[in-house]
């Protein structure tokens, strides 16, 4: 049997796991990995403007982390009825 202080913990780890996917830092961070990726391949395979159009999957990602919550919320609702 877990004793409480483990529960605990593991709510904890939970919380900061969700928070953490949710993160403002989380969505930079992987916006400014894709765009650096990006950015080398166009100039890899010479691109007349890599560092423009590295901006479309950017925008992509960024747009589709703004949509998925409504999404979640939609999904969420549907299925627990």
């Amino acid at each position: 049997m877990q004793s409480i202080e483990e529960i605990l913990q593991r709510n904890n780890r939970v919380e900061l796991d969700k928070a953490w996917e949710t993160s403002l830092t989380r969505k930079g961070l992987i916006a400014g990995i894709t765009y650096v990726t990006v950015v080398i391949f166009l100039t890899t395979i010479h691109d007349s403007a890599p560092f423009i159009h590295a901006l479309v999957p950017v925008g992509g990602f960024l747009l589709s982390t703004l949509g998925l919550p409504m999404v979640k919320r939609w999904w969420i609702q549907k299925y627990t009825k």
